[in-house]
């Protein structure tokens, strides 16, 4: 299964204000394992970022000026996200710009092109309801490294969250699926030719006169201070009654 990990920086937060994206990148990951495959674009979005923005991820209008524009990255995006499934944090937030960017050069949408989209933002509140679910809440859960992530950055972030998603959705797997397949072919080999195991005999103790002497007062008591009829003693009881 092919999955893409993507994420973009944007110039502010609502594409519909007018806001256009400045950086994308894509992280590839095939049967759970990173094939070292990655796009990564900076964007000239012809207008301004602003300032709340830029102190997110750093990036100044100076710095994409010489940029490409979107139309210029598009179809090369396009073949990158082809047929894969997208694992996107807060997939809304990426979708709707990805959406409105492919829309103004008449682009087919997102999910026309690729097979899905994951949202780790949501699996992660499923998962842990209540709490803080970011990206840099989540490696800190999951142990992973981010010490290097001061400023916001597309290719970054998604690296970092290819590595929280395997460990999301790693749950507990069988040691046998973990080992290589000529370990895996050695060990069932093992498990096949082995005997079962033989299980020493039990040891039986039969108990003394005296001990069941004293169990049967013990139960005698107990049904004299119920002032009923104790069910240990009904059994002898009606046997005594069917012999006399």
């Amino acid at each position: 299964m092919r999955q893409i990990f993507l994420d973009t920086e944007t110039t502010g937060l609502d594409h519909r204000q007018g806001h256009r994206i400045i950086e994308v990148a894509c992280v590839e990951l095939e049967n759970r394992r990173l094939t070292g495959r990655h796009l990564h674009r900076y964007v000239n979005p012809e207008r301004e970022v602003d300032a709340g923005a830029m102190a997110v991820h750093g990036i100044s209008n100076e710095f994409l000026e010489d940029k490409p524009k979107f139309i210029d990255v598009a179809q090369e995006l396009r073949d990158f996200i082809s047929g894969a499934e997208l694992v996107i944090h807060n997939a809304t937030f990426d979708i709707g710009f990805l959406d409105m960017e492919f829309g103004r050069i008449n682009f087919p949408r997102t999910l026309e092109v690729c097979c899905g989209v994951q949202d780790t933002l949501k699996m992660a509140r499923e998962l842990y309801p209540g709490k803080r679910n970011n990206l840099d809440a989540l490696c800190e859960r999951y142990q992973i490294n981010n010490a290097h992530r001061t400023l916001h950055g597309a290719l970054l972030d998604a690296e970092l969250l290819a590595e929280v998603y395997l460990a999301m959705t790693r749950g507990q797997e069988s040691l046998i699926m973990d080992q290589p397949a000529s370990t895996q072919a050695t060990l069932q080999e093992d498990v096949t030719q082995s005997s079962p195991r033989e299980r020493p005999p039990l040891i039986v103790r039969r108990a003394e006169a005296a001990e069941l002497e004293s169990h049967l007062q013990v139960l005698e008591g107990i049904q004299k201070e119920s002032k009923g009829a104790c069910l240990w003693l009904q059994p002898e009881t009606e046997s005594a009654g069917s012999a006399s």
